[in-house]
């Protein structure tokens, strides 16, 4: 199957061009070159972007589905147990109409440690409750540290996630990993060819991540308040260590009658960090409860303009800018020789972002999918 998209306003995951000719070949981005196409479409009015990234989800039963009719056709998952894991790759590797998946798999916390009640939680939402309630794998030592980590490139964990989340960010203290234990993953994950992302909250938690060496972190810090010089330190830290942010700021939002402050808190970090020149990267922490899946990343990106990134950078953190840091060599731009993973929306999101969710046709792997088309 061939596709033409005719003079079309695209963004190619770094910057807007005025009007392109795109086709599509088979499940392949390509150049035109004059021979007929199976369907032409004309582009007149519409931006076609990359499909979308979420660099921060959680992936249950429906959820790679839900994600892709809002132009998410890759979910980067955080935490996901085995026999659950197992069940969702295979969806996405024989199916088009769901997001494409890579997963931490198992994550790497202490005994009691976060997440063990919220997955209690959500297991109880779910048509099969072992997805979140089961077993896992927990770390107590350093010496552990090796053979936890080589269990996961086992389990097909694409990177692995490191959670230093004591607790206190929720008011609820949780047993945590030690600095050395974070030290000894961070080492056995490097040896394994596995990047790490950690999972921290606060800046105390945030620093320990940095100490310890870790490729990026699954959140903002959200206990930093605007004013407060220390957000500049962590974030020059930050940048001098090449470490990327995930911003997860509708999940901040999501949690905000609990503390209001915790948005606005970590709203302005963003723009600390998005002035260090930290890399940031758009994830929403989707799971059952809120955000969801799918149109939470378009609210993340909303949130991102709001915290000062300009909507080009919005739309590079969803798509280009997580492509990079995670290894994710052919998609999250739109040229030649890339998956044709893209998303057709009316108007002009690179000037207004809200435009992201005037989904006028999405593709996976070059196959047409049906969307759903959000009002602002």
């Amino acid at each position: 199957m061939r596709t033409l998209i005719r003079d079309v306003r695209a963004f190619d995951g770094v910057r807007a061009i005025a009007s392109a000719d795109i086709l599509i070949d088979g499940d392949r981005i390509a150049e035109p070159d004059g021979r007929g196409a199976d369907v032409e479409l004309d582009g007149a009015g519409k931006t076609l972007l990359p499909g979308l990234i979420d660099a921060h989800t959680h992936t249950f039963d429906g959820s790679l589905a839900r994600a892709l009719t809002y132009g998410v056709t890759t979910e980067l998952d955080m935490f996901c147990l085995p026999s659950n894991l197992r069940r969702q790759r295979k969806l996405a590797a024989e199916r088009d109409d769901v997001a494409d998946l890579r997963s931490a798999g198992v994550l790497a916390t202490a005994p009691g440690g976060h997440p063990t009640g919220v997955m209690a939680a959500i297991s109880t939402m779910l048509d099969n409750p072992e997805d979140a309630a089961g077993a896992f794998e927990t770390i107590a030592d350093p010496a552990q540290a090796a053979s936890f980590v080589a269990a996961r490139a086992a389990e097909g964990s694409d990177y692995l996630k490191i959670v230093l989340d004591d607790g206190s960010m929720a008011g609820t203290p949780v047993p945590t990993l030690g600095p050395d234990i974070a030290t000894a993953l961070v080492d056995a994950a490097r040896t394994a060819g596995l990047r790490t992302i950690a999972h921290a909250c606060t800046a105390g938690e945030t620093a320990l991540a940095l100490d310890a060496g870790v490729d990026g972190l699954a959140h903002v810090w959200a206990d930093t308040p605007p004013g407060d010089p220390a957000a500049d330190a962590l974030a020059s830290r930050l940048a001098d260590q090449g470490v990327f942010v995930v911003s997860t700021l509708a999940y901040f939002e999501s949690i905000g009658g609990d503390s209001p402050d915790r948005l606005t808190n970590a709203a302005h970090v963003v723009g600390v960090l998005r002035r260090a020149g930290v890399p940031l990267l758009a994830g929403t922490d989707a799971n059952p409860f809120a955000p969801r899946n799918g149109d939470g990343l378009h609210r993340e990106l909303e949130l991102l303009v709001r915290a000062g990134l300009s909507p080009l950078e919005a739309l590079a953190a969803g798509t280009g800018v997580t492509a990079r840091h995670f290894g994710l060599t052919d998609r999250g731009r739109i040229a030649p020789g890339l998956r044709a993973d893209l998303v057709l929306v009316d108007g002009d999101p690179t000037r207004d972002i809200i435009a992201s969710r005037a989904i006028a046709d999405i593709w996976r792997r070059g196959v047409r999918q049906r969307g759903i088309r959000q009002s602002g």
